[in-house]
């Protein structure tokens, strides 16, 4: 083979290292508990409901006149900067709401596109509109609802899933590491401001996906160890179970991290934050699939068919 970034024989201790490991994890998902809790996140237009308006103009201006024509029109807080390149210019406003009447907030939205896009048109000539979008609070709040349902029904299905795969403790481990997984991806959107949206979500879920995967390839060679070394000590077994499948884990990584640097770099703005999520997705999960679904393992331990009929036979008169 040509390419080996590792090497096809390994005996890298790593349960030896399991309580650093859990420390440096747990210190992880405390702190993005904790930005999660005291800053909150940085919701797209999707969560919070508003108007968005992606324009691209003839020639480059400067933010602050589109800052000074937006602001003067009283349609409440509004955001607005770059997007990609100078002439492309990205503006969110506030949800236009009447409190109580569906109806009359959804007349306010249209009402305040249509205010912004002819002030927009007399201020900046052959302006061109992009994208448009218009999401109303009642919305948003659905769409929080929905996308907290749908994480939290991946990782109970993976949990009935590795359940009946190989025994509770595995199962108890995989969903360790997915939670593990998504807190920490929470955690880093909080700590650096960048905007969560449905996309994010769909990132997540992809993550929850990518992440299974790794950990079942683990499970896999430790349950056929198991069968195969009865007598080995189970942490010894752990760490020649992860080295046996180093080299295919890391080598999946790197092509997946490969194919995702060059979607952040060249795909543009639009899926800037998406493909963030995974390539900070991918290094957790292969992190978490080696650091903490196997040594979890050592936690709960795991019974052995031989140690059922030794039991047995024990127990018999």
């Amino acid at each position: 083979m040509l390419l080996r970034l590792i090497p096809q024989k390994t005996e890298i201790p790593f349960i030896k290292f399991r309580f650093i490991s859990m420390g440096i994890s747990g210190f992880l998902i405390l702190a993005s508990l904790f930005m999660f809790f005291t800053q909150s996140l940085n919701y797209g237009i999707d969560f919070q409901g508003g108007i968005l308006i992606q324009v691209k103009t003839p020639e480059v201006y400067e933010i602050d006149q589109f800052r000074d024509v937006v602001g003067g029109l009283g349609l409440g807080d509004n955001s607005i900067q770059e997007f990609g390149t100078p002439d492309e210019i990205l503006i969110v406003l506030e949800a236009q709401s009447v409190p109580g009447d569906e109806r009359a907030t959804e007349v306010a939205q249209q009402e305040a596109l249509t205010t912004a896009r002819t002030a927009l048109d007399a201020a900046f000539p052959g302006i061109v509109y992009e994208r448009t979008e218009v999401v109303g609070p009642k919305v948003s709040g659905e769409l929080v609802e929905s996308s907290t349902l749908a994480v939290v029904v991946a990782v109970l299905l993976v949990l009935i899933y590795i359940w009946f795969r190989f025994e509770w403790q595995f199962a108890v481990g995989a969903v360790i590491a997915l939670v593990h997984d998504v807190i920490l991806t929470i955690g880093v959107f909080a700590l650096l401001r960048l905007e969560f949206n449905l996309s994010i979500i769909a990132a997540l879920l992809t993550i929850v996906g990518y992440s299974l995967n790794d950990t079942v390839v683990v499970y896999d060679r430790i349950r056929e160890n198991l069968r195969k070394y009865k007598r080995m000590a189970l942490g010894e077994l752990l760490d020649q179970s992860i080295n046996d499948t180093l080299s295919r884990t890391t080598m999946t990584s790197l092509t997946t991290l490969l194919a995702l640097v060059a979607l952040f770099y060249f795909g543009g703005e639009v899926i800037h934050g998406f493909t963030f999520a995974m390539i900070w997705g991918v290094v957790v999960g292969t992190y978490s699939s080696i650091f903490v679904a196997s040594p979890v393992l050592m936690v709960f331990g795991v019974k052995r068919d031989w140690s059922r009929d030794a039991e047995a036979a024990s127990q018999t008169p």
